[in-house]
């Protein structure tokens, strides 16, 4: 994709990046409602200094970040980002984390954020700073072809498939049939999918996202139960009190929902604009 195809002209943002440095300069530290002083956010500032936004993500998940056959990582998330640090004028790289360790990498400043169609859930709200929401996702089942449930009950003694170290794992031990299931996590939806294949499972439960992703791009005929779980918004997260980073880049997608430019990427993956930018 070449970059030029989406995103408005970078003279309309040359006056957002100079009055955002603007702030950064002179605002020093903030109080809080106590007058005590409060750390200097200067995360936007570092990244320009840096001259590139490291994201972190799983690149095992299509279609918002994964590794293509010619072995580059691409994805929806992957355009946008490319987009944002067009505007920003630096560098994006990608960088593949283990996403049981993501806030270990975010606290470490190994990554910049976390940017892979991240569900926005309370607690991860508690530990980072999270963009407004970009997408809506519902927790789904899906099984194979040949498989006899017809409803989330009829999962009941089976065994469902989840990512590892996903908000999915919490919202199936939250779920009514939990007692009465077997759980076998993996770190790859991919991985997954192929275990369906192969009988080593009997459903998965995944997001909607992810989900009609594998089954639009397969041969092999999947069914989707019309029970669901949860229905969650996807977020960018980045490291607690990184306001003027977040905000930054929340200004760039903001202007890409108003030109149209984020509902064409969202066209090349997905068919349709599914974005919930406002």
């Amino acid at each position: 994709m070449k970059i030029g195809e989406f995103g408005l002209r970078k003279s309309k943002y040359a006056g957002l990046l100079l009055a955002l440095l603007l702030l950064l300069s002179v605002a020093g530290c903030a109080k809080d409602s106590m007058g005590n002083e409060q750390v200097k956010d200067d995360s936007l500032q570092k990244v320009l200094d840096k001259k590139e936004l490291v994201i972190g993500l799983d690149e095992n998940y299509p279609p918002m970040g994964f590794v293509d056959e010619s072995g580059e990582i691409v994805g929806f998330d992957i355009d946008v980002a490319e987009v944002v640090c067009e505007k920003l004028g630096i560098a994006l790289v990608k960088h593949p984390i283990d996403w049981d360790n993501k806030e270990e990498d975010l606290n470490s400043g190994e990554i910049d954020c976390i940017w892979n169609g991240m569900s926005a859930t309370p607690e991860r709200a508690q530990v980072m700073t999270l963009s407004k929401p970009y997408l809506k996702n519902t927790l789904i089942f899906v099984v194979g072809k040949d498989s006899k449930v017809k409803g989330m009950n009829d999962l009941k003694g089976k065994t469902i498939g989840v990512q590892s170290g996903s908000s999915v794992v919490e919202a199936l031990e939250a779920s009514s049939i939990y007692n009465d299931i077997s759980v076998l996590e993996h770190n790859d939806n991919k991985a997954l999918m192929e275990e369906l294949d192969n009988g080593g499972i009997d459903a998965i439960l995944i997001d909607s996202i992810a989900a009609y992703y594998f089954i639009f791009s397969t041969d092999n005929t999947y069914y989707v139960l019309s029970d669901s779980i949860s229905e969650e918004e996807c977020a960018i997260g980045f490291r607690k009190g990184d306001h003027s980073l977040c905000d930054a880049i929340w200004e760039i997608i903001s202007g890409m929902k108003e030109d149209g430019s984020l509902g064409e990427i969202s066209k090349r993956w997905f068919g349709t604009d599914i974005t919930i930018v406002r």
